[in-house]
Order: structure tokens, then sequence, then C-alpha cells
């Protein structure tokens, strides 16, 4: 049977690393032990997840604030080194394929806007499940990072769809601040890296403890 609601929002533009791929646990201890690695003291894990979403180079300073900055280049090659080590390992949550296939056969526009480089992004969606199943894509390193509007706005304007019929989902507050600062709607997932109690005061429009949640919502709402 046909879906005959009225979509509210043509596109939806998702983070990735833990609102998409399960890799918020990874990447906090490839943090970790990049710091460690240049002398810096090991951050905890909930300093070191707070920092996923940010563009690589900012977020390594923030999550080492006692190392210098001319050992920023090191850092961002140590924590590439842990990460490349195990990023075959990590694996999309279960229940995105469907939940995006859905999205697609409604008609909405999806796309990706990551802290993550573009080179790590294209490798992500190289493979044969994730090919073609999404319409555009910024990186951190191609554009501004979170929670600087410019990655959403672009996004917008590649795909011809207004601030209003745009949706942001993420883990983070800096994908809901993005949203906010790009005019966006957004939606909030509580598995990922931020504590979701910190999303009250940038209005999401729902906060989904699961993909099975997300989809439902999303099927129902957007």
């Amino acid at each position: 049977m046909t879906d005959t609601r009225p979509r509210r929002f043509d596109l939806i533009a998702f983070d990735w690393d833990g609102t998409l791929y399960d890799s918020t646990r990874l990447i906090a201890r490839c943090i970790q032990a990049a710091v460690v690695d240049v002398g810096g003291a090991r951050p905890s894990e909930t300093d070191a997840a707070w920092v996923i979403g940010l563009g690589l180079a900012e977020a390594l300073a923030r999550a080492a604030p006692d190392v210098p900055k001319e050992k920023y280049a090191e850092l961002g090659s140590r924590y590439r080194y842990h990460y490349l080590q195990h990023q075959d390992d990590l694996v999309l949550f279960d229940g995105v394929l469907p939940m995006l296939d859905a999205l697609r056969a409604r008609g909405h526009k999806l796309a990706v806007a990551t802290g993550k480089s573009r080179r790590g992004l294209d490798d992500a969606l190289s493979t044969v499940a994730l090919r073609d199943r999404f319409d555009a894509s910024r990186t951190a390193d191609e554009t501004f990072g979170k929670p600087h509007p410019r990655m959403l706005l672009e996004l917008m304007e590649e795909l011809d769809v207004p601030a209003e019929r745009t949706l942001m989902i993420g883990d983070t507050t800096h994908d809901l601040q993005l949203a906010l600062n790009a005019g966006c709607a957004s939606v909030g997932v509580s598995y990922g890296a931020h504590e979701p109690e910190a999303f009250d005061v940038l209005k999401p429009l729902f906060v989904a403890h699961s993909i099975d949640s997300l989809g439902d919502w999303l099927r129902d709402n957007a």
C-alpha cells in the first residue's frame, strides 16, 4: 500500500559517527591513545567523546589542551594510525539500511554532514551496501566544521531544498547546534557520543533511543 501522507521534510541530513555508524567508543579510545602518544595527559572517555563531531584538528586540540600546537600534526597522525588499525571492525547500527531505503522510497533526499575527513567518509560510502544511498555529503575538511552552518547550507543549496524543509539528525550537541545555526529542524539520538540531557536547550523535535525508534518517528513525522 502506498504511503500518501505529505512529506514535512524534503532533505534529511545525517551525522555519521555515533548516528549511523557504531564508532563512538572506538573514536574516543583512539583520541585517548593519540594524546598519550605525544606526551599529553590522557583525557577521560567522556571528554574524548564530547569532541566527536568536530573537525579532527579542533577535536584533538580540545581533547588535549596540554599538548603544544607544534605537536598537533603528530597528534593527528597518531589518531589516524590508531583508527586505521580498527576501522574494518566498525559497522552500521542495526536497522540503518532498511531505514534509509524506506526514506528514499518516500522520496526524501538524503545527505551526510560529518566531522569526518572526505577520505574517511568516501572509504565508508564506497561499500556495496552504502553506494548510491546518499544524494550528497559534506565533511569537515572541505568546508567549515560543526557547528558552523556552512556544511548544512551547502547541502541545502546543492540539493535545492530550503531550511524549513530540511531536517538534521545527530548524536551530539554540535549536530543540533549546526541545525539551529542553519535555520533547520533537528532530531537527536541518545545512543551516541553526548548525553541526551544536553539536547533540551537546542530544542530537537524528538530524541530517539534506537534506530528503530528513529525510523518509526521519521515514518510518522518526516
